[in-house]
């Protein structure tokens, strides 16, 4: 039997729009194992009543991609599916399950796959590599793609980091999310995004955390996307005149994430009570960054 175990995963981080990528603590658990013949798919955990237990499962279209790279296939597959990401939520729970079903085809077939393969495999199904990458890589990843190959830049989460998860009972598909960004932006705020990216990533690199509060700032896609549901626009204008800077939306949301690297209980306090006054339910984590990814 074959297990494999994948982090969420949380995109964008303010302005790293598409581009910038960070595991985080909480997983998804996969086991497979060949069998003599058919399909048999179950899943447990969250939202397990609304993940497919056919052919159109989203670990298993993965896993026959991977055989169909290697022309290698089992003669029939058991797949079991413990669920802790919860579905469109922002926490990269497709790229958890694309990863996973590469990763664990890969491993039932000899591990005939490198690295590079089943990252340059998860990009092609997923589309984009900024879930995909710290899924399989863990740390904080810095991906783009040019004519269909994936570069990246892969470095380790600072241990201070915490990520402090508000996630709402309220879905939001990325396919809406995207289909409410606009066509052009205005060249001022491209600019500003990309000081505000590159600032970022060398704070997160360089362990200069203090920096973090100026440079987790957007002007692409959070304005936009935060307009989709009422309690976003909410808390992001009350966290600014609290001066809770240290707050992003998780990929296309509608998680949002505070994040924090000291002793900072009372300003944590007021992000979750702040979260808490909305009218919809909300799950608080507290998580960290995970820096082994897919294993």
């Amino acid at each position: 039997m074959i297990k494999v175990t994948v982090p969420a995963t949380t995109a964008n981080v303010g302005p790293g729009f598409d581009c910038l990528g960070i595991a985080l603590s909480l997983y998804n658990e996969i086991e497979v194992e060949e069998i003599e013949e058919g399909l048999l798919i179950e899943v447990e955990g969250r939202d397990q009543e609304k993940i497919e237990k056919n052919k159109n499962n989203l670990i298993y279209q993965s896993m026959l991609k991977t055989f169909d790279k290697i022309d290698r296939y089992p003669k029939g597959l058991r797949i079991k599916q413990y669920n802790n990401i919860p579905l469109a939520r922002g926490l990269g729970s497709s790229a958890a399950c694309i990863v996973g079903g590469i990763v664990a085809a890969n491993k039932l077939m000899g591990n005939l796959l490198s690295q590079e393969e089943v990252l340059e495999l998860a990009v092609e199904i997923e589309g984009h590599p900024d879930n995909v990458a710290p899924a399989l890589l863990g740390g904080v990843v810095v991906s783009c793609q040019d004519e269909g190959k994936t570069s990246y830049v892969r470095f380790p989460v600072h241990e201070t980091l915490k990520f402090i998860v508000a996630i709402p009972e309220v879905e939001l598909s990325t396919k809406a999310s995207r289909g409410v960004l606009p066509e052009s932006v205005p060249f001022r705020d491209a600019v500003k995004n990309v000081g505000k990216s590159s600032l970022l990533v060398a704070a997160l690199m360089s362990g200069e955390l203090e920096k973090i509060p100026y440079a987790l700032q957007d002007c692409l896609h959070q304005p936009y996307r935060t307009k989709l549901m009422a309690s976003l626009e909410t808390i992001f204008s009350k966290a600014e005149k609290l001066d809770l800077n240290q707050l992003f939306l998780s990929g296309a949301g509608p998680s949002i994430i505070y994040l924090s690297w000291k002793q900072e209980e009372e300003r944590a306090r007021t992000f979750i009570n702040l979260v808490n006054t909305m009218p919809e339910q909300w799950n608080i984590k507290t998580l960290q960054g995970d820096n082994k990814g897919t294993s």
